[in-house]
């Protein structure tokens, strides 16, 4: 379902967009440009946190942490088990897909530029 809504990337800008303009619908006090900026700038927020986050767990940030508290698990609560069981999960790193992240990405940068663009129009009138 997820990568079905992913396939075209201006297709899911468009719905963005289109879930701005509700957010400023339902939410805003005064129809004006500024609430409309208000309300894309929540939503290109909240992408540039899970796109950050997205980034720092590809980089493999979490890792060494992970390997540590598996580690630490086996080691506790597996006292008569050998096997290193901890060893052949995968790290966060390795469970990562590109693909997602490239799409959020984009629609990240999308979004912001959108954002900059209408904020010059704001303060050029």
């Amino acid at each position: 379902m997820v990568t079905i809504m992913f396939e075209n990337k201006w297709k899911f800008l468009a719905i963005n967009i289109l879930l701005t303009l509700i957010f400023f619908l339902i939410f805003a006090d005064d129809y004006n440009l500024l609430h409309f900026i208000n309300a894309l700038f929540y939503l290109c927020f909240t992408y540039l946190i899970v796109v950050l986050f997205m980034y720092t767990r590809r980089g493999g940030f979490f890792d060494g942490v992970t390997f540590g508290f598996r580690r630490f698990k086996s080691i506790m609560f597996n006292r008569n088990s050998y096997l290193d069981e901890y060893l052949d999960k995968p790290l966060p790193s390795e469970n990562f897909n590109a693909s997602i992240y490239q799409r959020l990405k984009f629609q990240t940068i999308a979004l912001f530029l959108l954002l900059i663009l209408l904020l010059l129009l704001f303060y050029a009138l």
